[in-house]
């Protein structure tokens, strides 16, 4: 029989001093020397006024690693107790080896426990999650702690594009940017992580019991749209990192985070949320329950309406008022941003008890998505 398994602690960590709109570029920097063209257009579309970057502006130094940033969220919790297991999950590691996890779990130096690294692109965070939650309902683990993080900045900064603007300097004539693709990112993504404690057994005021925890992927029917270390070729296929020179490394920015704008806004809502929420509205019955609290991930405000027809269409009537975002003020921070939504929102005192809360954390990679629901009891 399954255990009941209770989200009792939530925690968020975001580095340093908030930056605006008009501070990215100085904190960035500019690719070629150049201001971008992109920016202005990006950051109108995507909402954001304030995010977070682990960049000393003063010398233009990484103050912490992705590992550190995930550490120190699984400190935020406080005094947690002997901990069974730890899963971790971010889109970009600081290495390609060893895993995440353990680099984690070193950072923190609990004594020695299971220790799981998940990958992917937001739904990274929502796998850790799965996994601590699968622990503890299994009887695996009494106490189990899941985070997620990310560094993208360390992709985003101007100096990973030189070799590529410098190696395409007869281009720069008709086009003196990167390729839109990679520069559309720099303006949508920040540095953040998220941690949550889930135990076998309700502790303290506020719990939030964990009812199911569900994940798809539609990689089965469309092609990669947000990838890193690799190419797209012609046909949607990918020539991944070591299919190249080291030279190509760099005049390629084979690295840089990229993503297609045009894949992207054709079916990320369908795939990620309206197909698989309808099966969810039907499995669970969802559209006879109160959902008090709808918390859904999204990487720019330009798909808050889609979202909100998305869900309409899959069957449920989830109002405004009972949305929770934070996008604006935290910025994107990938698989990091649905537990600092939900950090917010635990520690703003407005959660109830017999409150519902449905997230929803898609990820443009490969199109995959995450849906939580939990119970306030």
């Amino acid at each position: 029989m399954a255990n009941d398994v209770f989200l009792t602690r939530t925690a968020s960590f975001l580095p340093l001093e908030p930056v605006g709109n008009d501070e990215m570029e100085s904190v960035l920097g500019m690719v070629g020397g150049r201001p971008s063209r992109a920016r202005r257009m990006v950051l109108r579309n995507n909402g954001i006024q304030r995010r977070h970057y682990a960049i000393d502006r003063a010398t233009g130094k990484f103050v912490m690693t992705n590992a550190q940033l995930a550490a120190a969220a699984v400190r935020a919790l406080g005094e947690v107790g002997p901990v069974d297991c730890l899963a971790a999950g971010t889109s970009r590691p600081d290495q390609l080896m060893p895993g995440h996890g353990v680099m984690v779990h070193g950072e923190l130096g609990w004594p020695g426990l299971e220790v799981v690294t998940l990958s992917g692109v937001c739904v990274a965070g929502a796998a850790a999650f799965k996994y601590a939650w699968l622990a503890v309902r299994a009887g695996e683990a009494r106490r189990s702690v899941a985070v997620a993080s990310e560094l993208a900045s360390a992709a985003m900064h101007a100096a990973n594009f030189d070799a590529e603007v410098d190696h395409k300097v007869n281009d720069l004539a008709e086009r003196p940017e990167i390729a839109f693709e990679k520069d559309f990112l720099r303006w949508m993504l920040s540095d953040g992580a998220g941690a949550v404690l889930l135990e076998d057994e309700p502790r303290g005021a506020l719990n939030l019991k964990v009812e199911w925890v569900e994940m798809t992927s539609a990689a089965n029917e469309l092609s990669a749209c947000m990838y890193s270390g690799a190419e797209k070729n012609a046909d949607g296929t990918l020539t991944g990192w070591q299919h190249f020179t080291s030279r190509e490394w760099l005049d390629r920015s084979v690295f840089a985070v990229k993503q297609d704008v045009k894949l992207l806004n054709e079916h990320v809502v369908r795939v990620t949320l309206t197909e698989p929420l309808r099966e969810l509205v039907r499995k669970y019955d969802l559209a006879k329950q109160r959902i008090d609290w709808f918390l859904p991930h999204y990487s720019s405000n330009y798909f808050a309406a889609p979202v909100a027809a998305g869900v309409v269409e899959a069957g449920l009537d989830i109002p405004p008022e009972r949305w929770f975002t934070n996008l604006t003020e935290k910025g994107n921070t990938g698989s990091a941003s649905p537990y600092i939504m939900l950090d917010e929102l635990v520690r703003s005192g407005r959660i109830e008890k017999g409150h519902k809360l449905l997230m929803y954390i898609p990820e443009s990679g490969r199109f995959s998505s995450g849906f939580i629901f939990m119970e306030s009891v």
